[in-house]
């Protein structure tokens, strides 16, 4: 299970800016590697661990569980930072490299503003988008992941090319969460509202961490009709 830090970088109080640290496995103890043990035994040592050294916040003992109805519980909690649950075989030993978890993402429909793409306005590639917050700044929230040819068809007809005095005239944007590449975009006019699928996942500044999944138009909604984006800190640099 994984929780997303909220809010700690949000009160400017230096305790409130330490994110908590989730323990989510045990691969060595006391100079012994233990990623041949089977799950099982690895987590009843990282328990015992944190019991014995009575580790407190911000270390954190990710929770587990085997019962269905507790992890059908945990996938209610989106709103206050649940991203989803990961599903480990108890007798599985911890392999390196190699994908033996399969994790299950909370998924949300919201709506968004395209404000820029990539690819040409006659070839959609992706989009960008972006919601006005409460003091009418247009802010970047997220991009889709690639449209197929039939979803970017769709689109071309519904956009127009952004006029002189865009709010991202100047912004650079990373290709992906953490990426330092930069991409190649077309500014739009911000009056295309989408509706698009999300998993709950959110950087400190409210965007998506992951593509957003796009749904449909929505040209019976004005971005005026749109929820501001939930902001924790100010940001700088690239978007």
């Amino acid at each position: 299970m994984r929780l997303r830090g909220r809010g700690f970088t949000a009160r400017g109080d230096p305790e409130s800016e330490i994110p908590p640290a989730f323990a989510f496995d045990l691969l060595r103890l006391s100079g012994t590697d233990t990623t041949s043990w089977p799950y099982r035994r690895r987590r009843a040592a990282r328990e015992s661990v944190f019991a014995a050294r009575r580790l407190s916040a911000p270390r954190v003992l990710c929770p587990s569980t085997t019962e269905v109805g507790v992890v059908r519980e945990w996938l209610t909690w989106a709103s206050v930072g649940m991203e989803g649950v990961v599903f480990k075989r108890l007798d599985d030993a911890y392999r390196p490299s190699v994908r033996g978890w399969q994790k299950y993402k909370v998924r949300e429909t919201s709506e968004a503003i395209v404000g820029a793409i990539t690819g040409s306005l006659a070839v959609p590639r992706t989009l960008l988008l972006g919601r006005y917050d409460t003091e009418g700044r247009f802010q970047y929230v997220g991009r889709t992941t690639t449209l197929a040819q039939a979803a970017g068809a769709a689109v071309t007809g519904l956009l127009a090319a952004g006029r002189r005095g865009h709010p991202w005239t100047g912004w650079s944007f990373s290709a992906g969460w953490g990426s330092r590449e930069t991409l190649n975009v077309t500014l739009v006019e911000p009056e295309l509202v989408g509706e698009v699928g999300v998993d709950v996942a959110r950087d400190a500044s409210g965007r998506w961490r992951h593509p957003a999944r796009r749904h449909r138009a929505r040209p019976d909604l004005s971005p005026t009709d749109i929820a501001p984006p939930v902001a924790r800190r100010f940001s700088s640099g690239r978007q």
